[in-house]
C-alpha cells in the first residue's frame, strides 16, 4: 500500500503576504484604485469653477459628478462579463486606458452637455476596475492573505479620492477647471503604467481550478443568478448600499455645514475636510489584519458601532469635536467597506465577478440616491436632519448584517 502525501499535492500556489509576488500585486491594484478614484472624484472640488466656466447653476454642474458615478455603477455588470471572458487583469488595464483617454479630451469641452457626456463615458470606463479588482485579489492571492490584500486595495480608494480632489483644486487655482481635470488625467496615466509594469504575470502552471473557477461553462445569466441567490450575499450588498448612503449623505452637505453658522469657515479651509480621508486609508488597511484575528462579522459589527458613534458626534457645535467625529466615522466606514467587499470576493464561489459588480452597483447607487436625499433633507430641516438620516441608514445596515452572524461557507465543487 502506497501512502501519498497530500500536503505537496494540495498546496495552494498563490502568493502569501511577505512574498515579492504579493507585494507587486498589491502595489499594482492600489495604483489602479488611485487612478480610478482620482479621476472619478476630480471634479468635485472644482464644481464652482465649472459652474462659472459654463455659466450654469450649481445643480447642473454637480451632474459632472453624479453622471460619472452613475455611469460607473451602470456598467459594472457589463465589465464583469468581459472579465470572465478575457481576464480580470486585462479588463482593469483596458478600463484605465479608456478612462485616461477620455479624461484627456474632457478639458477641451466647450459646452456643458459635452462635458457631462464625456464624464458619463469616463465613469462607465472606470467601472471595469471596480468590477474586477476584488475578484482578482480573491483568486490570485492566497485565501489566508486575500482579506489583507483587499483592505490595502480599498485603502487606495480614499487615497485616490483625496489626492485627486486636492490635486484638482490646486491645479484649478492656477489654470481653471481644465487644469484640474488634466492634472488627474496625468495622475491616472502614471498609475496605469505602474499597474501594467508591476503586476506579476500569472504562471502558466498555476492551479487550473483557480483560473477557470466554478464559473466554467456557466452563462452570464447563471453567474448573475448565483450572485443574487448565494446565501449571505444580499446582506453584504446591503452594507454597500446603506453604509455608503449614510457616508455620502453627510459628506455631500458637510461643506455647507462648515461654511454656515456657527462655524463660518472659509471655503478654502472647509475644503481641507478631504484630508480626513487619511483616516479611511488607515481603516481600510487595518480591516484585513483585523478580520484574520477576530473574524469578518466581529470587525464589521465593531466598525458599524464606531460609525454610529462618529455620526452621533456630528451634532456638536465645536469644530474640533466635529472634525474628530468626522475622522472616526471615515475610519469606521472604510473599515466596514473593506471588510464587506472582501467578504463578497471570498464568499461568492460562482459568479464572483458578478457578485463584485453587484456590490459595486449597490455602493454607487447608495452614493447617488442617499447622497442626493441627504441634500434634500438638509434643505428641508437642516444639518441635524441629515445626520438622523445617516444614523437610520446605518442602523438598518446593522440589522441586515445580523444575517451574517453564523453564515456558513458556500458549498464548493
Amino acid at each position: 500500500m502506497t501512502v501519498t502525501s497530500t500536503s505537496s499535492t494540495t498546496r495552494d500556489p498563490r502568493p502569501r503576504a511577505g512574498t515579492a509576488a504579493y507585494r507587486r500585486t498589491v502595489i499594482a491594484l492600489v495604483a489602479a484604485a488611485v487612478a480610478t478614484f482620482a479621476q472619478l472624484w476630480s471634479v468635485q472640488p472644482i464644481l464652482p469653477a465649472i459652474a462659472v466656466g459654463f455659466d450654469t447653476s450649481a445643480g447642473q454642474a454637480a451632474l459632472a459628478v453624479s453622471l460619472s458615478t452613475g455611469g460607473l455603477a451602470g456598467f459594472t455588470l457589463v465589465w464583469s462579463g468581459a472579465a470572465d471572458r478575457i481576464g480580470r487583469a486585462r479588463v482593469i488595464a483596458i478600463s484605465l486606458l479608456l478612462a485616461t483617454l477620455i479624461g484627456a479630451v474632457v478639458p477641451f469641452s466647450t459646452e456643458l452637455w459635452t462635458l457631462l457626456l464625456l464624464r458619463t463615458l469616463q465613469g462607465a470606463a472606470l467601472g471595469g476596475v471596480s468590477a474586477a479588482a476584488v475578484a482578482y485579489l480573491a483568486e490570485e492571492i492566497h485565501p489566508h492573505d486575500a482579506p489583507r490584500a483587499t483592505g490595502l486595495y480599498i485603502a487606495g480608494n480614499p487615497l485616490g479620492g483625496m489626492g485627486g480632489r486636492l490635486l484638482a483644486g490646486l491645479a484649478a487655482d492656477h489654470g481653471g477647471w481644465q487644469w484640474g481635470v488634466a492634472a488627474n488625467t496625468v495622475l491616472g496615466l502614471a498609475a496605469l503604467l505602474v499597474f501594467v509594469l508591476v503586476l506579476p504575470r500569472p504562471e502558466k502552471s498555476a492551479d487550473p481550478v483557480r483560473r477557470t473557477g466554478s464559473d466554467e461553462g456557466l452563462g452570464l445569466g447563471a453567474r448573475l443568478g448565483a450572485a443574487m441567490t448565494t446565501r449571505g450575499l444580499i446582506p453584504m450588498y446591503a452594507q454597500a448600499l446603506l453604509l455608503m448612503g449614510a457616508f455620502m449623505a453627510v459628506y455631500n452637505v458637510l461643506g455647507f455645514r462648515l461654511t454656515d453658522a456657527p462655524f463660518g469657515l472659509s471655503q478654502a479651509v472647509a475644503s481641507l475636510l478631504f484630508l480626513s480621508y487619511t483616516a479611511g486609508m488607515v481603516g481600510s488597511a487595518m480591516a484585513g489584519s483585523a478580520t484574520l484575528r477576530w473574524g469578518r462579522y466581529r470587525v464589521l459589527t465593531a466598525a458599524t458601532l464606531l460609525l454610529l458613534v462618529g455620526l452621533g458626534g456630528l451634532f456638536t457645535t465645536s469644530v474640533l469635536l466635529l472634525l474628530g467625529a468626522l475622522l472616526l466615522l471615515t475610519f469606521a466606514f472604510f473599515c466596514a467597506h473593506a471588510t464587506a467587499s472582501a467578504w463578497v470576493g471570498s464568499h461568492a464561489v460562482r459568479g464572483r465577478a458578478q457578485a463584485a459588480a453587484v456590490y459595486t452597483l449597490a455602493y454607487y447607487l447608495g452614493a447617488s440616491l442617499f447622497g442626493w436625499l441627504g441634500g434634500v433633507v438638509y434643505d428641508a430641516v437642516g444639518w441635524n436632519g441629515t445626520v438622523v438620516l445617516a444614523l437610520g441608514l446605518t442602523v438598518l445596515a446593522s440589522l441586515f448584517a445580523l444575517r451574517l452572524r453564523r453564515l456558513p461557507a458556500p458549498a464548493r465543487d
